[in-house]
């Protein structure tokens, strides 16, 4: 539990890596730094406390934090007063031998300990040092959160993730899925549309999976708590105008959610749906639990339902043992279907996941040679999807100043395209981030849009 203080602190600076989830634990983190008398500082050379919130999706990602981490150690050895945290799944994988490589930490928190930061730093401030990573259920969140949005804020509905995607370290360090009770959900994102939230991501690293770990079966046999029955249950909180959920996975995605989709007015026509490959014997190989046209079938019920629909997915290239003809069906897939957005990233042989230790693996200069490939694809594609927008009137959901151009807002489609547009009105008011405003597109590319009032 948080513990309020006005005492002051000094400032801190939380640096985040990676996925949605962890920018939702880093606003809560610094919602706790602000109840413990700490405020937000310029950056993060001058912080007094500077935590990392980390990710190990990718080898990268994690060079990158040792990077920072080198950085501040000299800062430690020269200022003793500097608090130095890792957060995040790095932590959570790592453990004592953070403290090993980095002896000037404070603190190793993993991804289950984000809501006790708090507790972990009043451990530091009594002379530990301190490894956070065991097991831990998450308590109802009772923190508040500082939201880097005014107008759009995350609220998480489960955690964790119980999967066994052979390529994949996140369940090794977000734990066994745990969902929160609907009753919470709907209560943060009440206060949420008090403070003048107009949109909310409903976030899970594998959302579709919400509520198999709470209990209650309906008369017809089905689990009681679903995505689904959620959407129905918190799509009247009102003042909220748009609801989104991520991230999807294809093998539990169900004709009854995108019934749910459709019909609910709130419930944003975009979809996050990775496919990670479009060849099914790689697709056995990672574990992933359904095939191409399973998938496919997916994609068709959803257009046949939302004929505007955007769909953005992921996929992973050079995964161990794939051939040249393996990844020329992810690209004929993406060229199929026709995708809004895909994420793409080289596969990275990632610590106690079987495929790092499969034989099989492919050189640096395949996986460059594939990303760039797919890449200039999935641009192409998502400006054949772009120009559909070409001269028609869309809403979008101000969020704020380009930073740009300060003439312009900027904000995003139902559909989730960034679209910018200037403020002033023909009357000479000026419309401001939260407004949800009327956009004629007139400059289409292919990642976003721009357009003119009206």
């Amino acid at each position: 539990m948080t513990v309020s203080t006005n005492s002051p602190r000094g400032s801190y600076w939380i640096t985040t890596f990676g996925c949605q989830m962890n920018k939702a634990d880093s606003e809560r983190m610094a919602g706790i730094l602000e109840s413990m008398g700490y405020s937000q500082g310029h950056g993060e050379h001058s912080a007094d406390l500077v935590l990392y919130n980390t990710c190990t999706i990718r080898d990268n990602a994690e060079q990158k934090v040792y990077s920072y981490l080198g950085r501040q150690a000299q800062r430690k050895r020269e200022n003793p007063h500097l608090t130095l945290v890792v957060a995040g799944c790095v932590a959570q994988q790592e453990g004592e031998s953070l403290l090993r490589r980095v002896p000037e930490l404070d603190l190793v928190m993993g991804p289950q300990h984000a809501n006790r930061l708090d507790v972990l730093l009043a451990q530091v401030e009594a002379g530990q040092q301190v490894v956070a990573t065991e097991e831990h259920h998450i308590l109802e969140d009772i923190t508040t959160a500082r939201r880097d949005s005014s107008v759009c804020g995350w609220v998480n509905v489960i955690y964790g993730c119980n999967e066994r995607c052979t390529y994949c370290v996140v369940p090794s360090v977000r734990g066994q899925e745990q969902s929160r009770l609907p009753e919470a959900i709907k209560l943060e994102m009440e206060g949420l549309a008090a403070q003048g939230f107009k949109e909310i991501t409903l976030l899970g690293q594998n959302i579709d999976a919400y509520g198999r770990d709470l209990p209650g079966i309906t008369p017809e046999g089905r689990r009681s708590h679903t995505l689904t029955d959620l959407l129905h249950q918190v799509h009247d909180v009102e003042g909220i105008e748009r609801i989104r959920f991520a991230t999807s996975h294809p093998r539990y995605f169900t004709d009854r959610l995108i019934d749910a989709c459709a019909d609910l007015p709130k419930v944003c026509e975009h979809f996050h749906i990775p496919f990670q490959s479009g060849d099914d014997e790689l697709l056995r190989a990672m574990a992933r639990g359904y095939t191409v046209d399973r998938y496919r079938r997916i994609i068709e019920r959803i257009r046949s339902r939302m004929p505007e629909a955007s769909i953005s997915a992921d996929a992973i290239v050079a995964f161990p043992g794939e051939s040249d003809a393996q990844y020329r069906r992810t690209l004929a897939l993406i060229e199929e279907i026709g995708f809004d957005l895909v994420n793409t990233a080289a596969y990275s042989p990632r610590p106690n996941t079987p495929a790092a230790t499969w034989p099989n693996q492919l050189t640096e200069a395949v996986k460059v040679e594939r990303l760039q490939e797919i890449n200039a694809l999935v641009e192409q594609t998502a400006k054949a999807r772009s120009a559909r927008y070409a001269g028609r009137s869309v809403e979008v959901l101000a969020e704020g100043v380009n930073p740009k151009d300060s003439s312009q807002l900027m904000g995003r489609t139902r559909t989730n395209r960034l679209t910018f547009f200037p403020i002033a009105k023909a009357d000479g008011s000026s419309h401001k981030a939260g407004d949800l405003v009327t956009v004629t597109i007139d400059q289409v590319r292919p990642f976003s849009l721009s357009g003119k009032l009206g």
